[in-house]
């Protein structure tokens, strides 16, 4: 028998049908010869600091750094039983071969080779390597199985990957929290990440508007502006001067101008996409691109890659076609394909760009859920964009001279309207469409060197220079993906800030540990630190917000899968950073008022198991995802004239009952003492009364 492992439910089915696999049993599938089972993503993972010594699960600085020596590894509770029947499985005597089939990627790598490690499995491995869940690729991936040994060093460098991020998040936290007093969280990513946040704020709050003039002159079928001026009054002089004269055409400039085609979407640039167009979080994107994955209706999710490789050439005419009939914005208009400017073999990776596959065809994509349509057309659009003709058009420049001073106008007048046909049809298929700036210019009016053109009118613009925009997540991944570029060496790879596999989970860190907050302008969403991320990125040391750590990280880990450096060499490097980091930082003078004060905790949540804490308007649990809330001013406390206090909350939540005096009668208009019982459905908070006989127990 041959055991085959994915990473998930969802394609364990789809492998084992094509397999033959349809026997179900208690958590894999059985037939053909095959054993079928997965991994419900990370089944272990690394083993938290009190595993080492029970004394780390107190947060001490005498303690730091924690430099494990032998790495540990759990389970994860909820997926214990799932790791006894891989094991099982690994173990059984009848199977003589292992097929890795969990994503191909460097997580999926560690996903796998962490339950065969655990499980003690040293039988020969193999690996499924492809870009789509089609029936047909994953055929081919079985017919082409390669060594699991191929992929050592991929394994390797996610497991340095993973060791790195864990002792840098490990230490840093507990280094700077301990000495802040209060839980700072710190990562390899996220603290560069927040840094650029930070330091864009700073340069907005910084930023002074300067006025500046234009004049603009009204000719026969256009008009014509000034360059900019600094004072009004010499702006208001010269629109008086032109007022009612004559300009004269000083030159006629035309060119001819093509715009290619944009390259396929890798996961960045589709997320930075969904999120201008769409309003989708890069999580989102992420997620649903990944069902569409599953559903075979797009090929994989986590590419850096813009370009397909040569052998998908001969296929891509009738792919085009069959995505294109399944588009309703693309009708009447003529689709074409040129394979060639989408083909490039050196700048496909791992996996070749994002694209629909063949199954669009017998696809109900209407059944679909409204966020997975939207981005199965948004990849469905760039790929008929990709291979379209290019937009063509004749530009036209216009200097006219008025009183001595030179006004100046551009047109456009379109030849071919190219891809851009497909991309307007898009977005006027689309409820909210943003305009398309770019293809706004009018065409100019035929004019001659030396002609002499009547001034219609004049008038003065007022304007003023802006200051940078807010990030999005749009363009904070752009920013992700750039940072540091430019003080990295010309020959290492710029990975910049995280993968495109993680900078989504990065983002949504930022939100749910209280440092990023969204907020809608318009018809954006905003990233916005809160006033702990400044004061937290104000006492970071600069190598721990710096973009250069980890793009030279993400080097090296390049280096390790490709077999030039020795994993140990690396984790050596974190290691002595680290220790350096712990015996040498200073705490910044005047720190305690910079963060915002530790909420008091009054108790612990009785449907989490989290911290609640007062605020302002209640008693809420800490954990964002947790809505539990007593509320101060809530119905049933206000019909008795009563607030719940820190002391009463305390004990509601410890024992599930308080005793409580002076409570208002609304019948009697008397004050009465009860016993209030604290009743959480899970989703709604509740009390009740419960009268005793103590002294003054009855109404």
């Amino acid at each position: 028998m041959k055991l085959v492992i994915a990473e998930k439910p969802s394609v364990a089915n789809s492998l084992a049908a094509v397999l033959g696999a349809t026997t179900r049993r208690d958590g894999y599938l059985e037939g053909g010869g095959w054993l079928v089972s997965w991994c419900l993503g990370h089944l272990a993972g690394l083993a938290d600091a009190a595993t080492y010594n029970p004394d780390y699960a107190k947060w001490r600085y005498d303690d730091l750094p924690i430099l494990p020596e032998t790495w540990r590894f759990t389970i994860a509770k909820d997926k214990r039983d799932q790791f006894d029947v891989l094991r099982t499985l690994l173990r059984r005597e009848d199977v003589t071969e292992v097929v890795n089939a969990c994503d191909a990627g460097r997580e999926g790598e560690l996903i796998f080779r962490t339950v065969y490690c655990l499980a003690g499995c040293t039988k020969p491995m193999k690996r499924l390597w492809i870009s789509s869940m089609e029936d047909s690729a994953i055929r081919e991936g079985f017919a082409n199985l390669r060594p699991g040994a191929d992929y050592d060093g991929l394994h390797q460098a996610a497991l340095c990957r993973a060791k790195a991020d864990w002792l840098v998040g490990i230490n840093a936290t507990r280094l700077f929290s301990v000495l802040y007093h209060r839980t700072l969280n710190i990562g390899r990513v996220m603290s560069p990440t927040l840094a650029l946040i930070v330091q864009r704020e700073a340069e907005i709050d910084a930023f002074k508007p300067v006025p500046f003039y234009t004049v603009v002159l009204e000719l026969p079928g256009f008009s014509a502006a000034s360059s900019r001026m600094d004072n009004k009054g010499t702006a208001e002089q010269l629109r008086q001067a032109s007022e009612g004269g004559m300009a004269t055409v000083k030159q006629v400039e035309r060119k001819d101008k093509t715009e290619k085609p944009p390259a396929l979407y890798d996961l960045t640039t589709l997320q930075r996409d969904a999120n201008r167009l769409l309003g989708f979080t890069a999580q989102q994107t992420l997620d649903y691109l990944q069902n569409l994955y599953e559903k075979k209706l797009c090929t994989y999710p986590r590419t850096d890659s813009r370009y397909l490789t040569s052998d998908m050439a001969e296929g891509l005419p009738v792919l085009v076609n069959l995505v294109a009939n399944a588009m309703p914005f693309r009708k009447g208009i003529a689709i074409s394909c040129d394979a060639a400017a989408v083909i490039n073999d050196k700048k496909v990776t791992d996996h070749h760009a994002v694209i629909p596959t063949r199954s669009i065809r017998e696809a109900n994509l209407s059944a679909l859920p409204v966020g997975e349509r939207a981005i199965l057309e948004l990849v469905a659009l760039r790929l008929l964009c990709a291979v379209a003709p290019p937009y063509t058009y004749a530009e036209t420049a216009i200097t006219v001279e008025c009183d001595g001073a030179e006004f100046t106008a551009k047109g456009r007048t379109v030849k071919q309207p190219g891809w851009r046909e497909l991309d307007a049809a898009y977005r006027a298929s689309m409820k909210n469409a943003e305009p398309d700036n770019d293809n706004e210019s009018k065409a100019l009016p035929e004019l001659t060197e030396g002609q002499e053109l009547p001034v219609a009118g004049a008038a003065v613009k007022a304007g003023k220079t802006t200051p940078p925009k807010h990030f999005t997540e749009d363009t904070l991944l752009s920013a992700m993906e750039t940072a540091g570029k430019d003080d990295m060496p010309e020959d290492a790879e710029r990975k910049g800030l995280g993968t495109p596999a993680t900078r989504a989970g990065i983002l949504e860190k930022l939100v749910s540990t209280g440092f990023l907050k969204r907020k809608k302008s318009k018809k954006t969403v905003q990233l916005l630190p809160s006033h702990d991320a400044l004061s937290l990125i104000t006492v970071l040391p600069e190598q721990l917000q710096s973009p250069l750590l980890t793009a030279e990280w993400e080097y090296r880990l390049g280096e390790i899968e490709r077999g030039e450096l020795a994993p140990e060499d690396f984790m050596d490097g974190i290691c002595a950073m680290l220790k350096e980091l712990v015996g040498t930082y200073q705490v910044i003078k005047g720190s305690e008022y910079l963060f915002t004060p530790p909420r008091e905790v009054v108790g612990k949540c009785p449907r989490c198991g989290g911290e609640v804490a007062e605020m302002q308007k209640g008693f809420f649990c800490q954990d964002k995802s947790c809505k539990f809330a007593i509320w101060k001013n809530s119905k049933w406390w206000t019909a008795k004239r009563k607030q719940p206090t820190k002391a009463i909350v305390a004990v509601l939540l410890k024992d599930g009952r308080a005793r409580v005096t002076g409570l208002y009668s609304e019948k009697s208009g008397k004050t009465y003492d009860a016993t209030v019982v604290l009743e959480d459905t899970g989703q709604y908070v509740n009390f009740k009364l419960d009268f005793d006989r103590q002294k003054g127990g009855g109404k």
